[in-house]
């Protein structure tokens, strides 16, 4: 149950965040050149959010997927969030941390898939 309400709390989180950028964030992200790092933000947010509510709903797969595209939300997006609002660039060394960790959920799923059918 707590899984369930933490993904929807992200998905809402990355709705939330999309459209402030769009709207709230337009002159900032502007004038730092930064709108298509915040999009891609919110993209792989809300895209990993829904993974996890998916993953949340199903107990045969690992929890261990389901807390590595938490913490790519976390790593991935948050870095990009801050590095378009700040436009602090070493930001972008952190990025990879999530999108590593993206990786790993999904190759995780990958291998529950490949178990599952033998």
């Amino acid at each position: 149950m707590i899984p369930s309400r933490i993904a929807a709390a992200f998905g809402l989180v990355a709705v939330a965040l999309g459209a402030f950028g769009a709207h709230g964030l337009k002159d900032v992200l502007g004038h730092n050149g930064t709108a298509a790092i915040w999009d891609k933000a919110v993209f792989y947010h809300f895209i990993h959010a829904v993974m996890l509510f998916v993953l949340a709903e199903r107990k045969a797969i690992p929890a261990f997927a389901w807390w590595s595209f938490l913490v790519g939300i976390v790593f991935f997006s948050g870095s990009l969030y801050l590095l378009a609002v700040t436009n602090v660039r070493w930001l972008g060394a952190v990025t990879p941390i999530g999108g590593v960790s993206f990786i790993v959920g999904w190759s995780v799923l990958l291998g529950c898939s490949r178990s599952q059918k033998n």
